[in-house]
């Protein structure tokens, strides 16, 4: 044993003071962290006691919904989706052939919130796969539901907003009709490289009018479902419309059993264009419509999954924006009058957006979206949402709320 000087064993040094309070302090901060979590787990657990008796837990199986009949009051409503299957599936209410409201790409495993004001009447909810059955949604009356009824105002005001909008629908309608012509001519002379270039301006086309086309379930399905929502994916015989071409063009690199397919879509586009002029738009529906559009850009097709075999989805996210910008237009009048602040919160918000794709300009068009960064794609979602969250300013500033 070694010996000090004096002949007793050495002691150990004493840590310096400032590092014991370094270590006390730490003591102090864990303890306090995990009370703070502590509190907010609690806290947030209250919250969800407290809307649990509005909140409608909905199981999405493989083959199946449960339950797949389900009774709410009318009003707001949150139904918290759980996808116990084994891929990512999505969850629709639907009026007639109309969406209501929908949730797109819910992850095996976990669960995702729809909040819909509903109206009383009977829906249909679907159910994950488009194969799978469908289930009903029985919204009762409510006393507020009957004083909104009749609080409704006036629609004298939005007679010209609407009757411009069906022109809009009507005009892009037949863009889109010549558009996939151009697709469908280069497909059946087998020329691979024309084909690959009609592509993108068919589908900018399709996404000018896709808020008001995916209200349309049947018709956007046949039209634009992707290859998730079918059991064999890419190899199901259902799987058709414009990402079926976009995967023999993009990733096949071959027309070769394309033809039928880009005949039925071009049939489906005629069809679409018949019902967009044929089904009226109520008012507060006008603003829904963009607002889900631009929701479904920020939390699902900025990620790329939109457009996964061409690349093109800036192409689409920027035709999204125009569409949206004619809905803005149309109301511009209206909200001039009484709501200048939420019309500049509008005006703000449409522009950070369109100052972002413009950044990823090309000479042909915008840049292939397999070449857009993480934190570029994450600006786009967040303008996205931005102005997801402005257009919701609309239908309370023109009195549309509670209908």
């Amino acid at each position: 044993m070694t010996t000090s000087p004096t002949g007793l064993p050495p002691q150990k040094a004493k840590p310096p003071r400032a590092l014991q309070f370094a270590v006390a302090g730490s003591v102090i901060l864990m303890i306090a962290a995990g009370a703070m979590f502590y509190f907010a787990s609690q806290s947030a657990q209250k919250k969800r006691i407290a809307n649990s008796g509005n909140e409608t837990v909905v199981t999405i199986h493989a083959k199946n919904c449960e339950p797949n009949e389900i009774t709410v009051p009318a009003g707001k409503n949150a139904f918290r989706i759980v996808n116990a299957s084994e891929r990512a599936v999505e969850w629709e209410i639907l009026d007639g052939v109309l969406v209501v409201e929908e949730r797109e790409n819910i992850v095996p495993g976990l669960s995702q919130i729809i909040n819909a004001n509903l109206q009383p009447g009977d829906y249909a909810i679907t159910c994950g796969l488009l194969s799978n059955p469908r289930g009903t949604l029985h919204v009762t009356p409510t006393a507020e539901s009957d004083a909104a009824a009749k609080a409704r105002p006036s629609m004298v005001a939005f007679i010209g907003p609407l009757s411009e909008y069906r022109v809009y629908l009507s005009t892009r309608s037949s863009a889109l009709i010549r558009a996939v012509n151009d697709l469908q001519q280069a497909i059946e002379s087998g020329d691979l490289a024309a084909a690959q270039q009609a592509y993108a301006p068919a589908r900018a086309a399709y996404q000018r009018i896709a808020p008001a086309a995916q209200r349309l379930a049947e018709l956007d399905n046949a039209i634009n479902a992707r290859a998730d929502y079918f059991e064999k994916r890419e190899q199901d015989p259902g799987f058709s419309g414009f990402h079926r071409i976009e995967f023999g063009l993009f990733s096949q690199k071959s027309v070769d059993g394309l033809a039928p397919v880009v005949q039925k879509l071009q049939a489906d586009i005629a069809s679409l264009k018949e019902q967009l002029l044929a089904q009226s738009i109520a008012p507060e529906q006008l603003a829904s419509m963009v607002v889900r559009n631009m929701r479904s850009l920020a939390d699902i097709r900025s990620n790329g999954e939109e457009e996964r075999y061409s690349h093109i989805d800036v192409t689409g996210f920027a035709a999204n924006l125009e569409g949206t910008r004619k809905v803005i237009e149309l109301l511009r009048p209206l909200l001039a009058k009484t709501s200048g602040d939420v019309l500049k919160k509008i005006d703000d918000a449409t522009t950070a957006l369109d100052d972002q794709l413009l950044m990823l300009k090309a000479d042909a068009g915008f840049k292939p979206y397999d070449q857009v960064g993480t934190e570029q794609r994450k600006q786009i979602a967040d303008k996205a949402k931005a102005l997801a969250d402005a257009l919701e300013g609309i239908d309370p500033a023109l009195g549309l709320t509670g209908l």
